[in-house]
């Protein structure tokens, strides 16, 4: 199927959404492709399930990311269901309509109903040349920056933890959606090399939102891990944690 008949900009309404799920024994947005997710894919999410009782949506990005594997994500926001499409070997994704604007909003109240098999393929070479911020298929930097910084989850994403420091390279990009301290620190993180202790004790940052800005840097491929550098430590801080978007909003 094309994209194009995926271009619109309804989306269900969650209490509405069981129904065309229901009728087209899938995910109601268009046919599934292949008959089972990636068996990669698959164990990755399956130990994500068994260690909590929900999926955190970074986890399943980053599995997505990390295996290069793509996944029809449906999320829960606003009272809507978003059929998030990623294309992680293409750095891009597809959704009726940009999701940014309401993880600003209502971010802390984001969560996905399931993970499927992709319904659509990636576009060719000549359409990703003639993309715009409308309806369909967009870069994925703004929308990773963006649930990095406002999905609930507060950590480090699985793999990039332990004792370590980092540095961000040019690869990572905030498109205009981080300022003040985090912005400031990613900057930083251009040229510095620094343990997640050393990101928190920054001018304004926290443990919190150094997590955030890693995880960030890591979705978009822009994150070197370095386990061995002088500067590495062990993730674990202690002290309480304060809720990130109760300190942001």
């Amino acid at each position: 199927m094309a994209l194009r008949d995926f271009d619109e900009s309804t989306l269900w309404q969650v209490n509405a959404y069981p129904r065309p799920r229901a009728e087209t024994t899938g995910s109601g947005f268009g046919p599934v492709r292949s008959v089972m997710l990636p068996s990669a894919l698959i164990a990755a999410l399956s130990q994500l399930e068994s260690r909590q009782t929900s999926l955190p949506i970074l986890e399943v990005l980053a599995a997505c990311v990390r295996h290069r594997e793509n996944a029809l994500i449906l999320l829960r926001l606003g009272g809507l269901v978003w059929p998030l499409t990623l294309f992680p070997q293409h750095n891009l994704h597809h959704l009726p309509r940009s999701i940014i604007a309401s993880l600003r909003e209502n971010g802390r109240d984001l969560a996905v109903i399931a993970v499927e098999p992709a319904g659509l393929h990636p576009p060719r070479h000549g359409q990703v040349e003639r993309m715009s911020e409308g309806p369909g298929c967009r870069v994925n930097q703004p929308l990773l920056w963006a649930m990095a910084m406002y999905a609930p989850f507060s950590g480090l994403v699985a793999g990039i933890g332990g004792r370590a420091a980092y540095k961000i390279t040019a690869d990572t990009s905030d498109d205009g959606l981080a300022g003040g301290a985090v912005k400031f620190s990613l900057q930083r993180l251009r040229h510095d090399i620094a343990s997640l202790h050393d990101v928190a004790a920054w001018p304004g940052m926290g443990i919190e939102r150094a997590a955030r800005l890693l995880n960030g840097a890591y979705l978009q491929g822009g994150l070197r891990i370095l386990r061995t550098h002088p500067a590495a430590r062990d993730e674990a801080l202690a002290g309480a944690r304060e809720p990130w978007l109760r300190r942001w909003r």
